[in-house]
């Protein structure tokens, strides 16, 4: 026999024998071992003879999903766990293989892993890679001596390619096995053969475009590139699916395998009938793939298409009426496509006599809940307490504590506050805020900006929570069209199309925002943390920034406002805002040559933004939208700030209740909430952890966002036939998991290794919003949820509000949302203060916790800005290295328990020892606080109660200070020859001492002081 007639010998019997390895009969189930060291999967072999050379060879048919299965390394144990080190891979394929190894402990069990991988695998953001073959380094080149050593035994004497080998006694393949539920290959991610798959294909008609596959929830399809074993031995013809309960959502899968590309896929059904029974009307199923409403209640439709080769899901699901007969219901599902292909696929349902609770959603692994997906649940409804109902006033509208009046064009023309400086009332005065009506300006390559010629402004639409009102303008070529809408909560959006009915070359089109500069007091946005506003600024639009807006006001007068175009898209946030960022707005960036400028001119704050120079093309229309957000939302609620203390941990009641805690968030990666954003999984117990504190007088809040989503979702592999519509896309990585069972196109959030909890990061904005208001709800009706902890914000506003609406109907008193943040303004997040980026959110949360990586060193104007939430009605704590407690005082701000740094258990015992609930605060930027030091960079607030005072001192200087308090006492409302001023004794905080009237305070650097002013009588006690 020649060379070449032996190498074609040996391939034709290798593909034979993979054949018929392929084909074994194998069970698939879950082991237990660690899978850091060894990978997911193995094989389980049994060797009962070990031959003459104590060596086996096992022939696997593993039907391996992964490509280039022969570049991944494979591990061999014995059945204590030793690795057996003497192991030769003859031939790797995805369907199957062949492998040698050194029977070392003789007759027995032994482990085969195939996929080991190696990497950060105790981080929150592992890399994992699977390392390849060994080859000859310094490392492994004795090793490798040593594997050629015994190969070279083995073989020995030669006779000839391979015939020694092929006298090797065989090991039994006893099982194949995965390390948990979730890693499990059996049955969808089995792969077919390629003989299998071309059986397949043979049994399609001639000309099909594509097979039709169904399959039952409990079988979801996740492959893409290879159809499963169980598809292969298959045809497309009668499918019975259910049982199905009465009132149930019964969700499905239609499965289309591609002979060639396909377009614009579509599904209908029939109704289906059973002999002598009601009809299912087929409006009773839909595709949630394929069809369906979003967050904001628009139509939604998305094409299916088919790739050649590759398996493409559909969802779908029908809901079984409550009155249908129990019995087998048979009707079609026919599937099309735009160049005409068609697939009639007969199907059955099996109903049965019993009812499902809430349509099955008690359930997850019913899949119920894919319908909502589609919810408006709170979609509409009456404003959220506290705001009141939109009021049409002469010029304009009113919302709880602002008036806008808007000129001709439908723009801004003035906009008022009524709030007091210290946050804490309304007053019957209004401030107003702009020295100008705002302005779209267009201006000619002569420089000159022409008037607009204004249409009517009318009202187009009005209830309780929202006014709708559209105008236009002309002038010259150009054509203005303005849509504005006004919401309860101070939000104004603006879509403005811009028309050119010929060829339009202008220098610039841009917005002006003049503001009086006596309320332009701070500033935020635009590449610049929160802080005082500067006189003359610059910036420039930048994809590396996440930075689309900007807030200018002083506490209790502001607005904010974001740039938009036609095709905004929220980009992410946190961590992975550079991997999807901000679409630059096509109207405003104009490709780099939009800019703003803010600039102080005597008593105006003027900001300018301009899209620079461009050419308007004959019927080209440019959408320079944006948005208002007009603060402050509401006063600050210091009664319940001061009387709800966190416990921010999933703690025993008894223990939170005796640390003085009354509110307790349970954070993902806990006992009752283990998942990262499915609160869904431990319901019982849940609610029992809540039963418990409620009945303490104790309330219960949940770790609960959308930013990222854990694998153990029963949900996940829907979302995943939605493509990047719900999981967001990206470069794939990170941990196994993810690269075995996703494969590509996904981005990797964060990782619990205790739990081997797995997640992805959701897109920035889908119908996964419509899921979790849905889900919101459920939880305060099942689980006795009383609120949400975010942990930042992936969402809209329009997501916030309607989660507000659920909770203001279900959820417990009190606060019931609170916002946690690490400071955005760094390059991965693009830097963006996380006040100016989760504003829009701001009218629904109760409390904030700014904390990590904030600097708690930077100046007051700074913390009042960034941190404290307070110009927008809002209180706040501290985290980062336990904050700073004495300049946290002066707005209000302790930490929780029990994290980093800071213990407020002995400020609290203060706090109700004065009586600090019910005190007024003043705070240092009132206009006219009650104390005052004479100094900027030694501050002072005020809580006030009838009788005594408590006066919160902090130092930026850096040195020890004595500073004199001024006091007006009249605002004090004591009488300054019957006042005590003391310190008293907080742990931690001050050592008790007393201050004679007059005295100056000593204040050391980056500390201060909590003093008592008490009222006494000079005649002493009455007997």
């Amino acid at each position: 026999m020649s060379k070449q007639q032996l190498i074609g010998a040996t391939f034709a019997a290798i593909a034979a024998l993979a054949s018929t390895v392929a084909a074994q009969d194998v069970p698939w189930r879950i082991g237990r071992w660690n899978p850091d060291s060894l990978g997911n999967q193995r094989v389980v072999l049994h060797v009962a003879d070990t031959g003459t050379r104590g060596a086996v060879q096992a022939l696997i048919g593993w039907r391996r999903r992964d490509a280039n299965p022969e570049a991944k390394r494979i591990v061999v144990t014995d059945a204590r766990g030793q690795r057996v080190a003497n192991v030769s891979v003859g031939w790797v394929r995805r369907d199957s293989g062949e492998v040698k190894f050194e029977t070392m402990a003789g007759v027995g069990d032994y482990f085969l892993y195939y996929l080991p991988y190696a990497g950060s695998v105790r981080s929150n953001y592992p890399r994992i890679t699977y390392p390849a073959p060994a080859v000859a380094t310094d490392t492994t080149r004795r090793a490798l001596d040593s594997l050629a050593r015994w190969l070279g035994k083995l073989t020995a004497p030669p006779r000839g390619d391979a015939v020694a080998l092929a006298e090797l006694p065989v090991a039994q393949v006893v099982a194949f096995e995965a390390v948990d539920s979730l890693s499990q290959r059996w049955p969808m991610q089995v792969i077919a053969t390629p003989s299998e798959v071309i059986a397949a294909r043979n049994r399609a008609r001639p000309g099909q475009p594509f097979m039709v596959f169904v399959e039952d929830r409990a079988n979801p399809i996740k492959m893409r590139d290879d159809i499963p074993m169980r598809w292969a031995s298959q045809t497309a013809g009668l499918r019975a699916l259910g049982p199905a309960l009465r009132d149930e959502y019964y969700a499905f899968q239609i499965g289309l395998w591609g002979s060639s590309s396909v377009d614009s896929v579509r599904l209908r059904f029939s109704s289906f009938t059973a002999p002598g029974r009601p009809v299912i009307a087929s409006a009773a199923l839909d595709c949630v793939t394929t069809d369906g409403v979003d967050w904001m209640g628009r139509p939604v439709h998305h094409d299916a298409k088919i790739e050649m080769g590759k398996v493409t899901p559909i969802w779908c699901g029908v809901m079984i009426p409550r009155d249908a007969a129990p019995g087998t219901y048979a009707g079609t599902a026919t599937v099309t496509s735009a160049g005409g292909g068609q697939v009639i696929v007969p199907l059955q349902f099996i109903v049965t006599a019993e009812v499902a609770v809430n349509h099955g959603d008690d359930d997850p692994a019913r899949l119920s809940r894919l319908r909502w997906l589609n919810s408006q649940l709170a979609a509409d409804g009456v404003p959220t307490p506290p705001y009141t109902p939109v009021r049409a006033v002469p010029g304009g509208f009113a919302i709880l504590g602002r008036t806008i009046q808007l000129d001709p064009l439908g723009f801004p023309k003035q906009i008022s506050a009524s709030f007091t400086t210290e946050m804490t009332a309304r007053t019957t005065t209004a401030r107003p805020m702009l020295s100008a009506p705002f302005a779209l300006q267009v201006e000619d390559t002569s420089g000159t900006v022409a008037p607009w010629r204004p249409g009517v402004l009318r009202t187009t639409h009005a209830t309780a929570s929202r006014a709708t009102f559209h105008s236009s303008g002309r002038q010259g070529d150009l054509h203005l069209d303005v849509n504005g809408q006004l919401d309860f909560d101070g939000n104004i959006e603006y879509r403005v199309a811009l028309v050119a009915t010929k060829s339009t070359p202008v220098s610039d089109i841009r917005l002006a925002v003049p503001m009086r500069r006596d309320v332009a007091r701070y500033f935020m946005g635009m590449n610049r943390p929160g802080g005082t506003a500067p006189d003359h600024y610059d910036w420039q639009w930048e994809v590396t920034h996440n930075q689309d807006a900007f807030w200018i006001g002083d506490v209790n007068a502001g607005m904010q406002v974001t740039f938009k175009d036609e095709k905004y898209a929220r980009p992410l946030n946190t961590n992975f805002y550079l991997q999807s960022p901000l679409v630059m707005p096509r109207s405003w960036s104009n490709d780099g040559r939009g800019r703003c400028s803010f600039v102080t001119v005597a008593l105006v704050y003027r900001a300018v933004c301009g899209s620079g120079a461009r050419t308007l093309a004959p019927g080209d229309t440019l959408w320079f939208n944006f948005r208002v957000l007009v603060t402050p939302f509401h006063t600050i609620d210091t009664k319940t700030h001061f009387s709800t203390r966190y416990m921010h941990a999933y703690k025993p009641v008894d223990t939170a209740r005796a640390v003085g805690a009354n509110l307790v968030n349970v954070h993902h990666a806990t006992a009752i909430n283990p998942f990262i954003n499915y609160p869904f999984l431990r319901p019982k117990e849940m609610k029992a952890y809540a039963d418990s504190l409620h009945a303490a007088n104790m309330r219960f809040k949940i770790y609960y966002t959308v930013r990222e989503l854990t694998n153990h979702a029963p949900e996940l592999w829907a979302l995943r036939s939605l493509g990047t519509e719900v999981l967001a896309g990206g470069p794939a990585g990170g941990h196994s998991w993810l690269q075995e069972n996703m494969v590509d196109n996904y981005l990797p959030g964060w990782y619990v290794p205790a739990l081997r909890d797995v997640a992805m990061v959701t897109s920035g904005i889908s119908r996964w919003h419509n899921f979790y208001v849905e889900g919101m709800q459920w939880l305060t009706q099942h689980a006795g949820v009383d609120g949400i902890y975010l942990d930042d914000v992936a969402f809209d506003r329009t997501t916030m509000m309607r989660i507000r609406r659920v909770l203001a109907e279900h959820g417990g008193p009190g606060e019931r949302i609170d916002l946690h943040s690490a400071t955005q303004f760094n390059k991965n997040d693009g830097f963006a203060s996380s006040a100016n980026l989760y504003m829009e959110h701001f009218p629904y949360i109760d409390r904030l916790w700014f904390g990590e990586y904030f600097n708690y060193d930077a100046p007051p104007d700074y913390w009042l800005i960034e941190m404290s939430g307070i110009p927008y009605g809002l209180m706040g704590e501290m985290l980062e290295g336990g904050g700073n407690p004495w300049r946290g005082m002066l707005f209000g701000m302790t930490n929780r328990l029990p994290w980093t740094g800071g213990d407020p258990r002995e400020l609290w015992k203060a706090w109700d020892a004065f009586g600090l609930n019910d005190a007024r605060m003043r705070g240092w930027w009132s206009a006219n606080p009650p104390v005052t030091t004479g100094r900027s960079d030694v501050l002072a607030t005020t809580y006030l109660q009838r009788g005594r005072a408590m006066i919160a001192v902090a130092s930026w200087a850096k040195d020890t200070v004595a500073v004199p308090l001024r006091v007006n006492w009249r605002a004090l409302g004591l009488d300054s020859t019957h006042v005590r001023v003391t310190a008293p004794g907080i742990p931690g905080f001050q050592l008790a001492r007393t201050f004679t009237m007059g005295e100056k305070i000593p204040v050391a650097p980056g500390k201060g002081w909590l003093l008592r002013y008490d009222s006494f009588d000079p005649r002493g006690p009455t007997r």
